[in-house]
């Protein structure tokens, strides 16, 4: 394939796979940081200049295109771009890992109602930060009522404000019913119960699809490489991609294909449009 070529045994047999039988094949991208560049203040991030044209190119030639985030569904479709874009019928968003959903091809969006919990820790949120000591430039983001995230990455210390803030989070979180899900500098406070390997999965059985390639570049994405994972197990390849960071180490030793940020995932999307004819 080009200069993207996976550098593993499994990647190129899920390569091949897609290659050969593209109806059968889903496409399944994180949002921040693999769509669209990582940016300081999350209300600011928009989807790389590229990236709609080239998911447009390649959806009508696959089974269906996902994108699998942690935002509300509505907020990574108003920053992607996505909505009434010839060629993105396929296209679904799957927001907050999974709990909401936005179809392009009616353009309906679906959500449960919020866990009470979340607007409990909402509520104690203040206390509990300012108990943990002075963390100028931490913040907090409210995602839709269904969960909240406090971040780090404005601090004079990103990563010490982040490791001074997981032991009470933690603690708050398991108080009123929830979980914290860290990522690149934020850790979010969320219902359990849905993350984005389950969202993965049963995207997949909904689409039966039968051969998968998943990018993404943070910690949240590595229960889908773990579905990936599983998938491959059951028979059903699936081709891992890692949206270069520095930041998840992890992430990159997992994948089949590490690729240069959201430039180098449009790219790849791009090159696979044009294998497919």
């Amino acid at each position: 394939m080009g200069i993207h070529a996976p550098t593993t045994a499994a990647g190129r047999t899920a390569l091949d796979a897609i290659l050969a039988e593209p109806s059968r094949t889903l496409v399944a991208l994180d949002f921040d940081g693999t769509l669209a560049p990582i940016v300081e203040n999350p209300e600011d991030a928009r989807a790389h200049p590229d990236a709609v044209p080239a998911l447009a190119a390649l959806a009508p030639k696959i089974a269906a295109v996902a994108v699998v985030t942690g935002r509300p569904a509505e907020v990574a479709v108003r920053h992607g771009g996505f909505a009434g874009v010839a060629g993105l019928a396929q296209l679904t968003v799957l927001g907050l890992y999974g709990v909401e959903r936005w179809d392009a091809r009616t353009g309906a969006l679906t959500a449960p109602a919020p866990h009470p919990g979340v607007a409990a820790v909402r509520a104690e949120l203040p206390q509990v930060l300012a108990a943990a000591g002075d963390l100028p430039g931490v913040w907090v983001e409210e995602k839709a009522g269904q969960a909240v995230a406090v971040h780090t990455r404005r601090a004079d210390d990103p990563q010490a404000a982040f490791e001074a803030l997981r032991a009470p989070l933690g603690d708050l979180a398991t108080r009123h019913g929830l979980i914290v899900e860290p990522g690149r500098m934020v850790l979010e406070l969320r219902p359990p119960g849905m993350d984005k390997g389950m969202a993965l999965l049963e995207h997949v059985r909904e689409t039966g699809a039968r051969s998968v390639l998943y990018a993404g570049d943070d910690l949240g994405d590595l229960p889908a490489f773990a579905a990936v994972e599983r998938l491959r197990a059951d028979g059903v390849p699936g081709l891992l991609v890692c949206s270069g960071s520095t930041e998840v180490g992890e992430l990159a030793g997992r994948a089949d294909l590490v690729v240069d940020g959201p430039a180098g995932v449009v790219a790849l999307l791009r090159e696979l449009a044009a294998q497919l004819g």
